[in-house]
């Protein structure tokens, strides 16, 4: 396999862009290497500019459910491109794309569109500390959020890929303002609520976490948090960036049978488009301009072409609700087929899955937290991952992400997934 011309562009790319990349996680520099750069898409698979192949375990971070170039969004796309790209001014499908997401999220009454994951959990935060008067934040060690300052507090994704644990750029006081607990550690969230009794305006949690691999919440940890902010008056944030619309119609929420106040999402309602949303019930969403005093723009939010984009595919989502059976199915069988050959291999492994998330981490112990994703031998992982995409696998470029395993998957892409990994570990 040669990838010559993803070299050339890279060294292309250092001349003009920070680290050669838009995005830390894509300059491969926790696996080593160099980064692939992509040409196109298709289904399940992934072209680098090489005309190499690769069967897709990333989906654009989760958002490609359906697989790349689903043939009605892009028709979608292509026929709204025409109208024009952004207006400035409201359209229908903005009130069509939020009746389809209430339809889909029984607790949510009031939905605000932005333009990133990122953006949403910035204003969510916002909201909760204009509706109840507080200022500190309770966030989760390796739990991402986006890149607001608040959250790049003990952060996973990118920040954890780069062991990047005290940023440069955020204020003292933001960090006083914001509190860290280890997830799944009900006992350390409820000491921090009763030491800061009263100053606790939201915690916010992903809650299945995706950002220092697959991790599960533990049993009775979700619905601990509920009961403590229900005890406090504080808001529980769901970032369903990555869960909402993948686990579930509802998503976690629906999964885990827990409601959050305000939950947060990302890139899936856009269907790969850059967007994002947050909302709740109109107790606390009303406080949002022009409604109420707490503050939030957007130029480009409520973009036709990202409404039209998710539009296509929640609508496809909730008229099939069996394509979420279905892609659970092609992930338990992909696990089934791993856990095989990891046991055989010999070697200490975990595997965490819920859904169509994954992610493998060669430990000793259960993995949990970001302390024990961080503990795993992720050197182990790096080989693993490059011995991988040798053979046309293509990983999450770090330990500390979560597998997106898309519809598009067939049989034989599982299979030649599983006898890579045979491969890959002779060599490891």
């Amino acid at each position: 396999m040669t990838t010559s011309t993803s070299s050339t562009l890279f060294a292309r790319a250092q001349e003009s862009i920070p680290g050669g990349v838009n995005s830390p996680v894509r300059a491969f520099k926790s696996v080593g290497g160099t980064p692939l750069f992509m040409q196109r898409a298709k289904g399940a698979y992934l072209y680098d500019v090489d005309g190499n192949k690769y069967i897709d375990y990333i989906a654009s971070w989760g958002p490609m459910i359906l697989g790349h170039a689903y043939d009605p969004v892009v028709k979608a796309i292509q026929e709204y491109a025409a109208y024009s790209t952004s207006f400035g001014a409201p359209t229908e499908l903005e009130i069509k794309m939020a009746e389809l997401i209430k339809s889909m999220v029984p607790n949510v009454d009031l939905i605000r569109m932005v333009s990133s994951g990122t953006e949403a959990c910035m204003s969510a935060i916002r909201v909760a500390r204009g509706y109840t008067g507080r200022n500190k934040i309770l966030k989760f060690e390796g739990c991402y959020h986006g890149h607001a300052d608040s959250f790049l507090v003990k952060a996973g994704s990118g920040v954890a890929t780069f062991n990047i644990q005290s940023v440069p750029g955020v204020t003292a006081g933001v960090s006083a303002d914001t509190l860290t607990c280890a997830y799944n550690d009900l006992g350390a969230v409820q000491e921090l609520a009763a030491r800061h009794k009263g100053e606790i305006a939201a915690i916010i949690v992903e809650p299945v976490a995706g950002n220092m691999g697959c991790i599960l919440p533990a049993s009775g940890f979700i619905e601990g948090l509920r009961a403590i902010c229900d005890a406090e008056g504080i808001l529980l944030i769901f970032d369903e960036v990555m869960t909402g619309f993948r686990l579930a119609p509802g998503g976690a929420q629906e999964v885990l049978g827990v409601a959050a106040d305000l939950v947060t999402y990302g890139k899936v309602i856009g269907a790969g488009m850059p967007v994002g949303a947050f909302g709740g019930k109109k107790e606390y969403m009303q406080v949002v301009a022009p409604l109420g005093s707490v503050y939030q723009a957007g130029t480009l939010s409520g973009n036709p072409i990202a409404m039209i984009a998710g539009y296509t595919l929640l609508s496809e989502l909730k008229a099939n609700p069996g394509i979420y059976k279905e892609l659970e199915e092609k992930t338990s069988y992909l696990k089934h087929g791993l856990d095989n050959v990891l046991a055989a291999w010999g070697q200490p492994y975990v595997i965490n899955q819920l859904g169509s998330m994954i992610s493998i981490h060669f430990s000793e112990h259960p993995v949990i937290d970001f302390a024990s994703a961080s503990s795993a031998n992720n050197a182990r992982f790096s080989k693993y991952f490059h011995a991988m995409l040798n053979q046309g696998i293509y990983l999450p470029p770090s330990a500390f992400e979560s597998w997106f395993l898309n519809n598009a998957l067939n049989q034989a892409d599982l299979d030649n997934t599983i006898s890579a990994t045979e491969e890959s570990l002779s060599r490891l």
